[in-house]
């Protein structure tokens, strides 16, 4: 039960938050906060939102297969960041955007904008209920199920909470909300580090120097070009994984508009960037400990590597402490994940999709019925319960965000129109193509496309645009 209360005390502290920020809120703060956003504040809360429920337990369980090498990736994200800070952002203060999307609109036509919203509401819908889901899943195994709780329950529950703190200041109440759940995740993770030190009986000097010497600490590759550890694939991978998921998406990028002026959006957007080299260290590190200690209590680790911070904070372990900790963490990083995502899904379909930006019944009706397809969804993910369908979604929203890499690209790069009828079968039949191409060279090299296949995708949809450019 006390799981429960720690949650539920938890939400309240978020619906406080809510109400404060809530006041004589209109669709104006709940798109854009009425552009009175502290940087700073914006800066913290996007690591949070960055970091999901399931990076928060997925990366500790990198270090058993990858080591330390997803630190290269990271440090292509700084890159990636600046890339956005300096490029993309200037382009939307200065059209002054509600929604990033709407900038194909200016520089495209109609339906070059249409295509834009409409694959990052596919991608988002499905890719966040699909995080959601295996958040959910990974709560219901591991502190649920103890209790007798049905699965249905908690994700109504958890879905409902999301909504029911979001629904009136939107974006403005996640500026605040986010800053919150990210201190709660960096506390939870920094204490059962220490948790995890003080199990091995070592003192933190100790701990940093056994996992520096650890065989699992590598963090480099760059003798082998065919690896997906590669530096250049992962340094290049990251750069144009944050151009593409964050810069161009709204999800990660309305908060950033949300700020006072360009120069506070830029300053934002750096300070998050470098965040995210040390953020990850401490989970890979976190991943080695726990390795260190199931070596010393004899414990085999786990199939899937996934399961090993779970299999230590949810058996009992590391004590009672711990798992309060472990759960305050997912929760945190869950929520500023999914909450940031629905709302961004209903300010996209109420000004991208229907033009109607001003109508407030619309969008509570939207954010309503965005809180439900998510219910719908993760119960429906729960039905299938197949892991080859779920990683099937999970590589489908992957191949939906290189056409958007493409339409921005086209507009950012050239001076020329495109031919704007022909935009929506480009960027359908673009992924459809680099998908072969990624099964064929699989069938006669052996090689696996990885992060790289998101360029390629990318690069074919504006040749598509080129090829059908206006004379």
């Amino acid at each position: 039960m006390i799981i429960i209360f720690t949650i539920l005390a938890y939400f309240c502290i978020l619906l406080l938050f809510s109400r404060i920020t809530s006041r004589k809120a209109n669709n104006e703060t709940f798109y854009r906060a009425n552009r009175r956003s502290p940087w700073y504040m914006v800066a913290f809360g996007m690591i949070g939102a960055s970091i999901s429920g399931i990076t928060f337990v997925s990366v500790p369980g990198m270090a058993v297969t990858n080591d330390m090498t997803y630190l290269q990736m990271c440090i292509g994200f700084i890159f990636g960041y600046f890339a956005v800070a300096f490029i993309l952002l200037p382009v939307y203060y200065r059209l002054n955007l509600t929604t990033i999307y709407s900038y194909l609109k200016t520089r495209l036509g109609q339906r070059s904008y249409k295509t834009g919203a409409s694959f990052f509401l596919l991608s988002k819908l499905i890719g966040a209920a699909v995080r959601f889901y295996v958040v959910c899943i990974i709560l219901q195994k591991f502190v649920f199920d103890s209790m007798g709780i049905p699965f249905p329950i908690t994700v109504l529950v958890m879905v409902g909470l999301i909504w029911l703190y979001t629904r009136k200041g939107g974006i403005k109440t996640l500026v605040w909300t986010d800053s919150f759940q990210t201190l709660c995740m960096f506390v939870a993770l920094i204490l059962i580090i220490y948790n995890v030190i003080t199990s091995l009986n070592m003192n933190v000097g100790e701990a940093i120097s056994a996992i520096a010497s650890n065989v699992h600490s590598r963090v480099f590759v760059f003798d082998d070009f065919i690896s997906r550890q590669n530096f250049w694939k992962q340094f290049f991978s990251g750069i144009f994984v944050v151009i593409v998921m964050t810069g161009l998406d709204q999800d990660m990028m309305q908060k950033n508009l949300t700020c006072k002026s360009l120069r506070d959006a830029q300053k934002d957007m750096c300070s998050y960037g470098f965040a995210f080299l040390p953020a990850n260290l401490l989970f890979l590190s976190l991943g080695i400990l726990l390795m260190m200690l199931a070596s010393k209590q004899g414990i085999p680790l786990p199939a899937m590597s996934d399961n090993l911070l779970p299999m230590f904070a949810a058996s009992g372990n590391l004590g009672t402490v711990v798992l309060i900790l472990f759960t305050i963490g997912i929760v945190a990083a869950s929520f500023s994940s999914a909450d940031s995502a629905m709302t961004a899904l209903t300010t996209s379909w109420c000004v991208d999709i229907m033009e109607r930006d001003k109508d407030e019944r619309l969008r509570k009706i939207t954010h309503f019925g965005v809180a439900l397809l998510f219910v719908l969804f993760i119960l429906a993910f729960k039905v299938i319960n197949s892991t080859s369908v779920i990683d099937a979604i999970y590589i489908l929203c992957s191949y939906t965000y290189g056409p958007l890499l493409g339409l921005f690209a086209f507009g950012l790069l050239t001076k020329r129109k495109t031919n704007d009828h022909m935009v929506p079968y480009i960027a359908i039949i673009s992924p459809i193509i680099c998908f072969a191409i990624d099964t064929i060279t699989q069938h006669t090299t052996g090689y696996k496309f990885g992060y790289e296949l998101l360029m390629v995708n990318g690069a074919l949809t504006f040749a598509g645009m080129f090829i059908f450019r206006s004379r």
